[in-house]
């Protein structure tokens, strides 16, 4: 008898298997979107219509990208986690959305590893800390005796609480003992408008975002965020190069798909948004704009998701980063 049981357990698992195999390869049966869960014209905005773009073609669909801000991301987030779970509503996450954003939020409307199935890592972002040329400094040391002298006069903007521009700024903080005024913004692009203006001095900004502004002597870059100098800006020294030791700062975005999304329908998005990231002239694109292309693993991306989690509550906690 036990046997017997365990022959139709058996076959109906392999029934199963069968059936999810041929629905991913079915998928996607119609038009799919990716939430950006901030307004456009940030990075989060640039990666996702990269990727809406390749998959388009490969998958022969539409893919859309829809601008849901609100809530520092979560609200555009949470959408997703209550879509159906077939793959076609994704969300492209950031740090703030699917790592800080819970440590910030009293309550969260998603719970940030249980409602979502990631997918892949798309790309890590290196963050330029970049100053209007009226405050008048041209390195890192020079920031930091400004800020000595004068504590809490000068501000620097975000594209948020919780985002990742905030959180290096607080890291800039903790790390160098020095204070200034965070000022967020409801998106990256708003935060460049009024440091483009010189109404905020000072920012953390995404690369993409800021490059052809650093180029043109718009903006004064002082230093890069990663562990490493950048392609796009080789001569801009790393912060920790600059005068602080071993800071290493920087934004990265990756797809989402709601809980309960099929494995294999996860895989299929996986191996195609790989590809994708692999062709020469969407990695010239991305590099071109300081991004480093990734398409990791699923489980990979969830060990790093749980990293970055980690990594980030004593910067969170010290600064006392609260959402009330």
């Amino acid at each position: 008898m036990r046997r017997r049981v365990l022959k139709v357990l058996g076959l109906a698992a392999a029934a199963a298997s069968v059936a999810l195999g041929a629905y991913a390869q079915e998928f996607p049966a119609r038009p799919m979107k990716i939430v950006v869960p901030f307004a456009p014209g940030g990075s989060t905005d640039v990666m996702a219509r990269i990727v809406a773009e390749g998959l388009s073609t490969r998958l022969h669909q539409q893919v859309v990208v829809e601008n849901k801000a609100g809530a520092g991301g979560n609200l555009g987030a949470d959408l997703v986690a209550k879509a159906a779970p077939d793959g076609h509503s994704l969300v492209m996450g950031s740090i703030g959305t699917h790592a800080t954003n819970s440590l910030i939020y009293p309550q969260m409307p998603y719970d940030t590893l249980k409602d979502f199935e990631p997918v892949t890592q798309v790309a890590a972002v290196t963050l330029v800390l970049v100053t209007h040329p009226s405050l008048g400094v041209g390195s890192v040391r020079e920031l930091v005796a400004l800020l000595e002298k004068q504590p809490d006069r000068y501000n620097y903007a975000s594209g948020g609480i919780g985002a990742s521009q905030h959180l290096a700024g607080e890291l800039f903080k903790y790390m160098t003992k020095t204070r200034m005024q965070h000022v967020p913004y409801k998106g990256s692009a708003g935060a460049l408008n009024d440091l483009l203006g010189g109404r905020v001095p000072i920012m953390f900004a995404d690369l993409p975002l800021v490059l052809s502004h650093v180029q043109s002597g718009s903006l004064k870059a002082l230093a890069v965020g990663d562990a490493r100098r950048s392609p796009a800006l080789p001569d801009v020294p790393t912060v920790a190069e600059a005068g602080v030791p071993g800071y290493s700062a920087a934004a990265w975005y990756g797809l989402f798909a709601p809980a309960r999304t099929a494995a294999p329908v996860v895989a299929k998005l996986q191996t195609e948004v790989a590809a994708i990231l692999q062709q020469p002239d969407v990695r010239k694109r991305m590099t071109d704009l300081g991004a480093t292309p990734i398409g990791s693993k699923p489980s990979e991306f969830r060990e790093f998701q749980r990293n970055e989690m980690k990594r980030w509550k004593e910067v969170v906690d010290s600064a006392a980063i609260r959402m009330e």
